[in-house]
């Protein structure tokens, strides 16, 4: 037996990527299906429109009979046609992901440098155990970056999977002239499919019968309107608007009905949003495209500073494989073997902490270039409504009665007056939807339309039992919404043994089907005043941006009368107004996107009316005259009028928008430099999510292939969590400054030292490569990662997005680089040369196991090391006191520190680490002497800010 609607309707089934070709006849042309071979019929219109043949002959034209299909001649179809369903996502298997992370720069760089060095100590007589350390250090420095990176990617890609609905994907055939339910991948051409209400549509289909039918096509339209289905020939014409169609990703919301199956797969016009999503290229971040640049400076300077370092200690007759392992060593000194591990970990803190805020990053880079959008171009329903019609008003009588309560949730107040009372049961007696019950997972929810819907609710405000009503007054007939007459009429029979016809639809057209008025239960004709005063009412709840329907009634002669006889003669009853409440928290949420210089543009399939009243509620219009232009607007605008369009209007609504309109929309704020947020959640919204530079889905209600193709899923589908988002992104890449300053300036301080060594002369390096990774992998990546967590600040949303081409090493960050890293390596090259030229050695007579040289290596790498902890604290802030920020605020980072400290120690004083590294113990004087450089260097950078503080000041004391 077939399941109940309301079951049925619990979790709609959505196929990604799937649209029908109900105006092409038998197939002609042939696309490739998931499954590899042909799927369905091609996307021109091949033969003769099935939207025009009656019922009766649709049969012959698919190749199928009333009874369906035989099992053999369905299996022999799909063998033909492939799977009712899409390509699988292209996803690369785990060891081709594992791979990529190999392809990075540094990567590249560091795995060219530790084969090199494996060549060396081959080649070496004898072999020195320091040059294969360095070869196996350098490997392993690869190693883990590339671990750390996959693990939080494929940890992310796993969390987003996990939102995948999983619904049976089920359907009911005919095959043979029995009703069995299969999986809807094995549909085919010519299958006929049983519908009712709540099913979702499984494929692209024709209605041969249609009981009432309504489906809602939002996910291919972005329209959430209940949409009346006939079954009777239609003029061929776009597939979208054949009303004897239903297309597969979209739901039957009223009614029951049969149709025969015309497109599977691919060839469906949610095939055809497939391909235009496959299509579009997946845009680089801001970020992505700033370390690649980064990367390939770094690594030039790297490859050409070794270049010329054994350049010039060649012709001094050092060993050529010495020299060669030197060299190598000042690349090595140059990359920051720590970068890519802490850029991935600090952006899967991002990550973590957004999706605390209902917003899951699926691509860990994504979390810096939320912080750098400029343009977010939103949906309306579902993002800034709660996607929930609700009656706020009623008028009745000649008097306007406001109804409170807000959503499905029968809870809030209507006037009692008996004309309300009289209007509402009218309202739910002419309707097929009903309320659902919450569950444990679920509040209250409406099966069907969502406009009936809103009146069921408002009439048990009211105080009325709509099942109770239509049990006392039961349905004989029905006459079903169309868009030409723009009504709905049903016909019940009343406890008198009388009939009762009750209609409701647009005002204007059932007021000239009305003779009369309510007043207070006495039908008084309907004067010309009398219209004045319900279309002067229905204008004022128009202009509230509120959706007005107007309810009648009257008493006709028997349970079928004739549709002339119901819509006429008819007593208004009076009307309600409706509106999709917008989400509490938006406009706080539209103010903050407004305070960062964000511009906000809505992007939706709806009325224009609907979406500027919703646009003006939230703040996103406060203009008395924004610009709100519809799709047909948009194709009559070339590149250049569209393009003024985008840089002229500061308020924008763009209305009646199809897939290729929101496309072309992106790629042209991207053209005027802008780094572009799309939201959606229906499959006609994929294409565009995925040209973004930011596709933002919603995770409660969006379609498998809206979640696919974003980078980013709303789990709560609110605007608020894209705002959030933002300003985590925006912290997001302040730390991410920050741990680079700290990072590249101890490059500098173990680059120096080596240079001041070739220069004068000294035969060994004041730092081995080994200690350089030990310091770059072991002290700085835990206070790097530290830098990572910082919180986010107040004022983040207070200023404007960074510009698209802004370098993340801007001058200022450079400069602070050189400041910090120049002292720090005038503090190392200090110890180091002061230590030498005391013990009184000649240079030339050091060699590798001097216990003086290794006392001063000991001194050069424990001095980083010190220092960037005091650096550490001094890079928190940019010009604030980091004393007034407070020195303990960041409790992370100060263990990070010790930790770091501790390790150094370790080094130095245990005897195998000692092996490992050639060190030497310390003496407590030494640590004294490299904790007073460390306090000079945060002392100058404390003077540093204080300049900086001072010179911003304006002449009357303020800051400029």
């Amino acid at each position: 037996m077939p399941a109940e609607p309301a079951e049925r309707g619990a979790v709609p089934h959505r196929v990604p990527g799937t649209t029908a070709l109900c105006d092409g006849g038998p197939p002609t042309d042939i696309v490739a299906s998931a499954d590899g071979p042909p799927s369905r019929y091609g996307q021109g219109a091949p033969g003769p429109s099935v939207t025009s043949l009656a019922a009766t002959d649709v049969f012959a034209a698919l190749d199928t009979a009333p009874r369906g299909l035989t099992p053999t001649e369905a299996a022999a179809r799909r063998a033909r046609y492939g799977a009712n369903e899409l390509p699988g996502v292209g996803r690369r298997h785990v060891w081709r992901r594992l791979l990529a992370q190999f392809t990075d720069l540094f990567a590249v760089v560091l795995l060219v440098s530790s084969a090199i060095t494996f060549l060396a100590y081959a080649l070496e007589q004898p072999r020195d155990p320091a040059t294969l350390q360095l070869a196996l250090a350098i490997l392993g420095v690869v190693l883990l970056n590339a671990g750390i990176g996959f693990a939080q990617e494929y940890s992310a890609e796993r969390t987003a999977e996990s939102l995948q609905a999983m619904v049976p994907h089920t359907c009911r055939v005919l095959r043979n002239g029995e009703p069995r339910e299969l999986p809807a991948r094995d549909l085919v051409p010519g299958d006929v499919v049983l519908l009712e209400a709540g099913d979702a549509v499984p494929a692209d289909c024709r209605l041969v019968e249609a009981h009432d039918v309504a489906v809602n096509n939002a996910a291919l339209t972005g329209e959430s309107d209940a949409v009346a289905r006939v079954a009777g020939p239609v003029p061929a014409g776009p597939p979208l608007e054949a009303r004897n169609c239903v297309f597969m990703g979209t739901d039957v919301i009223a009614g029951t009905g049969k149709a025969v199956v015309s497109a599977t797969g691919t060839g469906t016009e949610f095939g055809r949003i497939f391909r235009l999503t496959a299509a579009a290229p997946r845009q680089q971040t801001p970020l992505q495209r700033q370390v690649a640049a980064m990367a390939r400076r770094v690594a030039a300077l790297a490859l050409a500073t070794g270049a010329v370092l054994f350049a010039v200690r060649v012709p001094s007759g050092q060993p050529f494989v010495d020299t060669f392992v030197f060299s190598l060593g000042v690349m090595v000194a140059l990359v920051p073997e720590g970068l890519p591990a802490t850029l991935s970990v600090s952006l899967a803190i991002g990550v973590r902490r957004m999706a605390r805020r209902h917003a899951l990053v699926k691509q860990l880079l994504a979390v810096e270039a939320l912080g750098s959008t400029s343009v977010v171009c939103t949906d309306k329903t579902g993002t800034l409504t709660q996607a929930e019609m609700t009656v706020v008003r009623l008028w009745a009588n000649g008097v306007s009665h406001a109804v409170t309560g807000v959503g499905y949730t029968p809870a809030g107040e209507v006037a009692e007056a008996r004309s309300v009372r009289e209007l509402l049961r009218a309202a739910a007696l002419c309707g097929n939807s009903r309320l659902v019950p919450p569950t444990d997972r679920d509040g209250w929810r409406v099966l069907g339309d969502t406009t009936e819907g809103a009146l069921l609710v408002a009439a048990e405000k009211a105080g009325l039992d709509p099942a109770a009503e239509e049990a006392r007054t039961p349905r004989v007939a029905e006459y079903p919404f169309d868009s030409v007459r723009k009504l709905m009429s049903t016909v019940h029979r009343d406890g008198d043994g009388t009939y009762l016809a009750c209609v409701k639809g647009a005002p204007l057209e059932l007021l000239a089907r009305c003779d009369a008025i309510d007043r207070e239960g006495t039908r008084t004709p309907l004067t010309e005043a009398s219209r004045a005063e319900v279309v002067a009412a229905a204008d004022d709840m128009a202009g509230q941006g509120l959706r007005v329907l107007a309810v009648a009634r009257r008493r006709v002669s028997g349970p079928r009368p004739a549709l002339g006889d119901v819509e006429s003669g008819l007593t208004l009853l009076g009307l309600a107004g409706m509106y999709d409440p917008p989400r509490p928290e938006v406009r706080d949420a539209v103010d903050a996107c407004r305070r960062a210089g964000i511009r906000i543009v809505m992007v939706t399939g709806d009325h224009p009316l609907t979406a500027e009243a919703v646009a003006r509620r939230v703040g996103i219009v406060r203009e008395p005259a924004p610009s709100v232009v519809t799709g047909a607007q948009l194709d009559a605008l070339d590149d250049g009028g569209l393009d003024a369009l985008l840089a002229g209007s500061a308020e924008l609504l763009l209305c009646r928008v199809s897939p290729e309109h929101k496309m072309r929309v992106v790629t042209a704020l991207q053209r005027r430099g802008e780094v572009v947020a799309v939201t959606g959640d229906g499959a006609n919204d994929a294409p565009a999510l995925k040209h973004a530079d930011i596709g933002v889905a919603m995770g409660a209600s969006g379609t498998d292939v809206a979640r696919e193709a974003a980078v980013m899923v709303l789990l709560d589908d609110s605007f608020a969590s894209i705002t959030t988002a933002v300003g985590l992104g925006r912290s997001v890449y302040r730390n991410i400054r920050k741990f680079l300053i700290y990072l590249f300036s101890h490059n500098i301080a173990e680059l120096v030292p080596i240079l001041a060594a070739t220069f004068t002369g000294f035969p060994l390096v004041p730092i081995t490569a080994v200690q350089i990774l030990a310091i770059d992998l072991g002290s700085d990546v835990l206070p790097a990662l530290a830098l990572g967590a910082e919180p986010m600040e107040a004022d983040v949303m207070d200023s404007p997005p960074r510009p698209r081409r802004e370098r993340l090493f801007s001058t200022a960050v450079m400069g602070r680089i050189l400041f910090l890293g120049g002292i720090q390596a005038l503090g190392v090259c200090a110890v180091f040369f002061w230590h030498v030229h005391a013990s009184g050695i000649p240079y030339a007579d050091f060699t590798r196991d001097d216990p003086v040289y290794r006392e001063a290596i000991t001194l050069v790498q424990a001095g980083i090391v010190v220092s960037q902890f005091f650096n550490a604290l001094a890079v928190r802030t940019d010009r604030q006191s980091v004393f007034r920020a407070g020195v303990l605020s960041n409790p992370w980072l100060i263990g990070a520190g010790c930790v770091g400290i501790a390790l150094m120690a370790a080094i130095s004083y245990a005897p195998p680490l000692q092996e490992v590294f050639n060190t030497a113990p310390l003496a407590p004087a030494d640590w004294a002497v490299l904790a007073g450089f460390g306090a000079l260097l945060l002392a100058a950078e404390e003077a540093r800010k204080w300049v900086l503080r001072h010179r911003r000041r304006s002449p009357k004391g303020g800051t400029s």
